[in-house]
């Protein structure tokens, strides 16, 4: 590697989880800023000690990654000036061993790859469903790729000429991102090698829902500020994401409300038949193609049902992100992680 490298890493109350990603950071690399998002468990006080420059949001602003993030590439920009690559990673996370090296060797092999990013792995998918679910969400297919997620080594000359991630954004800030830089020349490439692993710890279904309804809020967030910016057709993030959910539940409502003004049980059960076997039917389709992707197919399966299910959380992230703006209310991060 010829190439000079710092981490950024951004938590919230991230406990053992941050530990072990900043313990495995300063291994491979002195040049480490970590950006805190208001942590009650000693965050910062660790950070400093581990040897990381630690950084604290100022609390009487919103929190949002993105803010975090260009906290962090800009403290490493001003601090260490010799730096030419950036690594984000989620204070969750924690770096595979071999990752860095492999794709470092790739950008410097790449010149017109502004964006490279591996697989995360789930650290525990078996303590639940839904900690394996995440671990088949992560694996997306290999190759040019539209965005990254939140681990990525990104070159900080192409940072800087996007101006970085737009903090008002709660969610999907990434692809956002993602998406200027290829309009600007740059390319995002996920390459077939382990990045990090995550450390979900969702064990509850209050959390999914939350982590859903937190999708489908900054999925409109985003596709509503790309419409008013002049962006049309299928260049508008999230806008099938959007769509599908207001589809799927405004459908459903609908027709369930249609069938129960007959009065007649006769058609209010067939009518919630009808509704439960496409459902069925959508769901059985989606985890077919997720089968590749699955271990098993009880996998697979669970993967159908949950990816439909999401839409009722999403669409009431819709419905939120709706009356904020009417409200006038700035966007809050909305928390899943107990």
């Amino acid at each position: 590697m010829t190439a000079s490298i710092g981490f950024v890493a951004i938590g919230r109350n991230e406990g053992e989880r941050l530990r072990r990603c900043l313990t495995v950071l300063k291994e491979v690399s002195a040049t480490v800023i970590y950006v805190d998002s208001g942590s009650t468990d000693g965050s910062v006080e660790f950070a400093r000690a581990s040897g990381a420059v630690a950084l604290e949001l100022d609390t009487a602003q919103g929190f949002t990654m993105a803010r975090g993030r260009n906290a962090g590439w800009q403290e490493l920009h001003e601090k260490f000036p010799e730096v030419t690559l950036v690594h984000f990673i989620d204070g969750d996370c924690e770096l595979i061993a071999g990752w860095l090296e492999f794709a470092v060797d790739f950008l410097e092999s790449h010149p017109e790859v502004a964006v490279v990013c591996g697989r995360r792995r789930e650290r525990f998918p078996e303590r639940s469903i839904y900690n394996r679910l995440m671990d088949v969400e992560w694996n997306t297919p290999v190759g040019e790729a539209k965005s990254c997620g939140g681990d990525s080594l990104m070159r900080l000359s192409a940072l800087k000429q996007s101006g970085g991630f737009n903090e008002a954004l709660i969610a999907g800030e990434e692809p956002e991102l993602c998406q200027r830089l290829r309009r600007a020349g740059g390319k995002v490439w996920r390459i077939d090698h382990d990045m990090t692993w995550h450390d979900a710890n969702m064990l509850t279904f209050g959390q999914w829902w939350k982590r859903h309804l937190r999708g489908g809020y900054g999925a409109v967030d985003v596709a509503l500020r790309m419409v008013a910016a002049g962006v049309t057709g299928r260049d508008v993030l999230f806008a099938g994401q959007v769509q599908s959910a207001r589809r799927w539940i405004f459908g459903t409502l609908f027709f369930l409300a249609i069938a129960t003004l007959t009065f007649q049980p006769v058609i209010i059960l067939a009518g919630l038949l009808l509704i439960a076997g496409v459902w069925s039917l959508q769901m059985a389709k989606i985890a077919l193609g997720a089968r590749r992707r699955c271990a098993d197919f009880l996998t697979a399966g669970f993967y159908g049902i949950f990816t439909m299910l999401a839409k009722w959380p999403q669409f009431f992230g819709l419905r939120k992100h709706a009356a904020d703006q009417a409200a006038g209310r700035t966007a809050r991060i909305i928390e899943y992680k107990q």
